[in-house]
């Protein structure tokens, strides 16, 4: 019997020991949520989590497409593919755009949708200058730094054109204030007892400016304001009526390849001023007729990305800092899509070929390199 009681007394000491041991393992094992490292550290993070970050550097590497917003003229679709070709055979980068109206594509960046606007012109975006102030967007570049815009009439009008044989119609028309003497040149065809002026496309910032200045000016006594469907429809008045030598009044702006190709004459208004200005907008928001009215200013058209995109891609946001053109480099791009009627894809290459001391200078030796390869 003792002989049994101390066998029974080994076997329970050998498996204390034995317990002992294994929580003495236990102990040592390093917690996976203390000291031990998790294993996605020091891993390569998967693709779906870091495709859409900026690397470390903040070099783009989003597996989505950049996105510009296409607004519905041509300067501006001009210089989306400018900006397209450079960024996807310069930077190697994937880029989209969304095609659409002034407000409604702004609205559409600041919702997310749209990373770069390449062609805002300020004083005709409201919503701008608070969406800048409160951080949701980041002023770039000038993609031209001297925008013109207001009612316009070919040059022969007023001063003739002697190898086509066109003596001057109207030659004391120079200001705006000279328009009533005028209507019955510039008569509607579709109403006998009014001019017509061409003016910007309906839901365009310029066409609600338009209709306060019309008002305030007393035109609306002596002319229509007739709205195209589109930018297109706008030109093509323009062009029919000067190729043969006929009236022809309407809004009108540059950088255009109209103004790249036709002899035009802005008319005069009343001095520019910003107090004016305030009042013609004001008017504007409050459907109104404004209490005084006055020229367009002379304005940037500036490039905006998004905050969040400026942080994920400072490199490209670097390049468009340095984008700037002028009037005449976008007017003559324009100018020669127009005469051999190509779309604006094989304008944009026409610019970089035309342009490349200017738009070398916006970017990396080595992203001007890959450029120049591609073209």
């Amino acid at each position: 019997m003792t002989r049994m009681l101390s066998i029974i007394a080994l076997v329970a000491a050998m498996a204390l020991i034995i317990a002992a041991c294994e929580d003495d393992a236990a102990d040592d094992t390093p917690a996976e949520t203390d000291d031990t490292p998790a294993a996605t550290d020091d891993a390569p993070a998967d693709d779906a989590e870091s495709d859409d970050v900026a690397d470390a550097e903040g070099t783009w590497h989003g597996e989505r497409d950049i996105v510009l917003a296409d607004y519905n003229w041509d300067s501006a679709i001009l210089l989306n593919r400018i900006a397209q070709f450079i960024l996807e055979e310069g930077y190697e980068y994937d880029t989209d755009m969304i095609p659409g109206e002034t407000i409604p594509l702004f609205q559409g960046q600041l919702d997310g949708e749209i990373d770069i606007s390449m062609e805002i012109w300020v004083d005709q975006m409201p919503p701008y200058a608070p969406a800048l102030e409160a951080g949701q967007v980041v002023q770039l570049g000038n993609s031209v730094d001297d925008t013109v815009q207001g009612w316009w009439v070919p040059t022969y009008m007023i001063e003739g054109d002697e190898e086509r044989g066109i003596d001057p119609i109207t030659p004391d028309l120079q200001h705006v204030d000279d328009l009533p003497e005028y209507w019955e040149v510039f008569q509607d065809p579709e109403d006998s007892d009014r001019g017509r002026l061409y003016d910007g496309i309906a839901g365009w910032e310029a066409e609600r400016i338009n209709e306060v200045k019309f008002d305030y000016y007393g035109l609306d006594e002596y002319y229509n304001r007739f709205l195209p469907g589109s930018n297109a429809a706008l030109d093509t008045s323009l062009m029919s009526a000067y190729e043969q030598g006929e009236p022809w009044l309407g809004y009108m702006w540059t950088p255009t390849w109209i103004a790249g190709q036709l002899d035009l004459t802005l008319l005069e208004e009343p001095e520019y001023s910003d107090e004016c200005w305030e009042e013609v907008q004001a008017a504007v928001e409050e459907e109104r007729t404004p209490e005084t009215a006055c020229a367009w200013p002379i304005t940037e058209a500036v490039i905006a990305s998004t905050s969040d995109f400026a942080d994920e891609a400072p490199d490209v946001v670097a390049f468009l800092e340095q984008f700037s053109t002028n009037e005449t480099h976008i007017s003559e791009s324009l100018a020669y899509m127009a005469d051999n009627d190509v779309d604006a894809d094989e304008a944009a290459l026409w610019f970089l070929e035309e342009y490349e001391d200017l738009w070398t200078e916006w970017v990396p030796d080595d992203v001007a390199d890959r450029v120049r390869d591609a073209l």
